[in-house]
């Protein structure tokens, strides 16, 4: 086998449809339109959603809840979880290159600390956010809870 005899597996290249080259040819007259009607007029484009005049799909469900433009969306990471990183590594500044290095969180992650679960040893924690049950918690094991700005 060499580049000269290369050609596609068979059947996976069909010729192409010839339209409006007379009648002989079997696709002449109408060229394959049908008869009268917008679809056989050339300009033709339909409209995106449009089904025959039958109420579109988007005007027949009804429209409910909001999404707001201005959420800001944190990775929620509990007490329990900064426990186990604990028991694991023995490491106590817990910041977010240890949690991404941990593979609990993603990069550009913003990071809450919720306060499931308990906490045995005194933490230093920083993060984007904390609850207030998670921030006591720390705190109440004379740790310190380090808002990110």
């Amino acid at each position: 086998m060499n580049l000269s005899n290369l050609k596609p597996a068979k059947g996976s290249v069909s010729k192409r449809k010839r339209i409006g080259r007379g009648e002989g040819s079997g696709r002449g007259g109408t060229s394959t339109r049908g008869h009268k009607g917008a679809q056989s007029r050339s300009g033709y484009s339909l409209r995106s959603g449009f089904e025959g005049g039958q109420m579109p799909l988007q005007r027949r469900v009804p429209k409910f809840g909001f999404k707001n433009r201005n959420r800001v969306e944190y990775k929620a990471v509990n007490l329990s979880t900064l426990q186990a990183l604990y028991e694991k590594t023995g490491i106590t500044d817990i910041d977010l290159n240890v949690l991404y290095s941990e593979g609990i969180v993603s990069k550009k992650d913003l990071v809450k600390v919720l306060g499931k679960g308990e906490l045995q040893v005194k933490l230093n924690v920083t993060a984007h956010g904390f609850s207030q049950k998670a921030k006591e918690a720390i705190e109440a094991k004379e740790g310190k809870a380090q808002i990110i700005e």
